[in-house]
């Protein structure tokens, strides 16, 4: 049987972005290890065609040439193909320095010499699902949904540690790192967690800790701040057996449609064209394709971290009346 390296992306979203992509090699007969930083690591766990995930001992940022070179020296022989999902130069350098021999990517950042099969960089901003899969060389990919799956097991272990019930919450993923102009008003995730029945679950890294806990004082008694508390395999078994997900454009988002469940998605500054929730029971909210919206918003998707004109329409016109509508 084949072996083959897969180079994993760096955030959540992108990791499960790439599963149909893993699915389809592992259907012709190739044994998939995934090479992923730790903070990515479980999602790959989730996947069951991945036979093997290799968590990277490097830190974000910097070439570590060191540590990459001692890390190709263990797996030298081991591969005989390896798929490099990221762009950037030094995702290269492994399977490089281990000397496999086919070499697959995109061209990305000058990675001529690095790289034996070369892809050219797609213009504009094509659906992840289609530009991770491409580098399979098969075509046909475009009804393509990411799945995740976590045992029954393992999922109840992960609710009891943090005294859910499943199907009795709702999930809030009010974080998006990428900057305001993604996240949904706080006073907005309040107002629907005071008219849903259900309590409310607020997911997140900790970085988004304050954002959650200001929903929460917003809310008496309605939610559960959860967030920066709980492992990422935590996260993904609260997120699979939530009764409904409402969440901007971010990873949980992501993951919330790779496990099926009933969710509302939030865009404001970004596309649904690009990074759409991939799942018969998502249900994407954006003013931009919305006619009954006036005036147009001539100015999305502006891919900007905060809202270049200051009014950050997209977001705060969407109400919490028009999300409750939609699960």
């Amino acid at each position: 049987m084949p072996e083959a390296l897969v180079i994993a992306p760096q955030w959540i979203g992108d990791a499960v972005m790439t599963e149909p992509l893993l699915r389809r090699l592992h259907a012709r007969g190739e044994r998939l290890a995934v090479g992923a930083l730790p903070w990515v690591a479980p999602v790959y766990r989730a996947m069951p065609q991945v036979d093997e995930v290799i968590e990277f001992p490097f830190q974000h940022g910097g070439l570590q040439f060191k540590a990459r070179r001692s890390l190709a020296q263990q797996i030298e022989g081991r591969f005989d193909t390896a798929y490099v999902l990221p762009n950037s130069l030094k995702s290269a350098l492994l399977p490089f320095l281990a000397s496999i021999p086919r070499r697959i990517g995109y061209l990305g950042e000058a990675r001529v010499g690095l790289l034996t099969h070369r892809l050219k960089n797609p213009k504009g901003k094509p659906p992840m699902v289609a530009f991770y899969s491409a580098l399979s060389g098969e075509t046909g990919f475009e009804a393509d949904r990411p799945q995740l799956s976590l045992p029954g097991a393992e999922v109840e272990a992960a609710l009891q540690s943090l005294g859910l019930q499943r199907g009795g919450y709702h999930v809030f993923a009010p974080g998006a790192e990428y900057g305001p102009a993604k996240r949904w008003p706080t006073a907005h995730f309040a107002e629907l967690a005071r008219a849903l029945t259900l309590p409310v679950v607020l997911l997140g890294s900790g970085k988004e800790a304050a954002l959650c806990e200001e929903i929460s004082a917003a809310a008496p008694g309605r939610c559960l701040n959860l967030a920066g508390k709980t492992s990422l395999v935590e996260a993904l078994a609260a997120i699979a057996a939530a009764s409904s997900v409402v969440s901007n454009d971010s990873g949980l988002m992501h993951v919330a449609a790779a496990f099926g469940v009933p969710q509302v998605a939030v865009f404001g500054s970004s596309s649904p064209l690009h990074t759409p929730p991939l799942s018969e029971r998502a249900t994407v909210l954006w003013l931009k394709n919305d006619p009954a919206y006036q005036p147009p918003l001539d100015c999305a998707p502006c891919f900007e971290r905060e809202c270049p004109l200051g009014h950050t329409r997209c977001l705060n016109d969407i109400t919490a009346a028009r999300v409750l509508q939609n699960l």
